[in-house]
């Protein structure tokens, strides 16, 4: 079995010791040992933030100009429809100061500027260049190279999340690519721990979890953790999901 951690920061002052990167690394990799295979059901699924912030990325890339003007892209055409729960707004925050992702301008030169691309879950904007705009008959988001340090985050810790989803299965990893975007089909080979009365019971591998990125995201989102890692550009806490197929023996 094997893990990792890592440190990253745009001030060297303020990257974290060594000693507790690898300190991190060897628990992650201990809690893997002996791991089992689980049953096949439909259950609650509790993603961990770095696998979240993956998510979140898929669907920035949903919304972005590239994938819309090729059309393939599920979120094609849906400005103003609900594509999250109305708990849910995401905001751009380019200029934060010492930030992951923050810049002045983007790939264009344009001047980067704060602003929201999804409010009370409906999506308001897409995240365009100026080439993508063009190809769209839309102006630019001045967003030429991703947006810059866009956050989800809610009000629990994971043990709260952990808790709340009582029965299911907690990733940590994933493999794979199987995210289609066009028609918004997620399938990916995952491993972590399970979960019987609100407690990690023993952890899994050779598993897949499926569903579908529109269901998940505006219909199966439960919760979403406080347990973000804000040095990131794009980043999310963890995410509970109601339901999400799993597969194991």
């Amino acid at each position: 079995e094997r893990s990792y951690a890592y440190t990253q920061v745009r001030h060297p002052a303020q990257l974290r010791e060594p000693e507790r990167v690898g300190q991190e690394a060897a628990r992650k990799t201990l809690a893997r040992l002996n791991p089992r295979k689980c049953e096949t059901a439909e259950v609650p699924v509790l993603f961990v933030p770095e696998m979240a912030s993956g998510l979140l990325s898929s669907v920035i890339s949903a919304i972005s100009g590239g994938s819309l003007y090729r059309k393939s892209s599920y979120l094609l055409d849906r400005i103003d429809s609900r594509i999250f729960p109305e708990w849910v707004n995401l905001t751009e925050r380019p200029l934060l100061r010492g930030a992951m992702g923050s810049s002045a301008y983007d790939g264009d030169g344009l001047p980067t500027r704060e602003q929201r691309f999804v409010v009370d879950g409906v999506l308001c904007q897409y995240v365009l260049s100026l080439y993508s705009a063009n190809r769209l008959g839309l102006s630019s988001t001045h967003n030429a190279g991703g947006v810059r340090n866009l956050y989800l985050q809610g009000e629990m810790d994971f043990a709260a999340l952990v808790k709340q989803m009582h029965r299911g299965l907690v990733v940590t990893e994933l493999m794979g690519q199987g995210v289609n975007l066009v028609n918004g089909d997620y399938s990916r080979g995952a491993s972590g721990f399970w979960v019987e009365d609100g407690e990690i019971q023993y952890p899994v591998h050779e598993v897949t979890v499926a569903s579908n990125m529109d269901r998940m995201m505006r219909d199966d989102l439960l919760l979403v953790g406080s347990d973000l890692d804000p040095h990131r550009s794009i980043a999310s806490g963890s995410m509970l999901f109601q339901r999400m197929m799993v597969a194991g023996s």
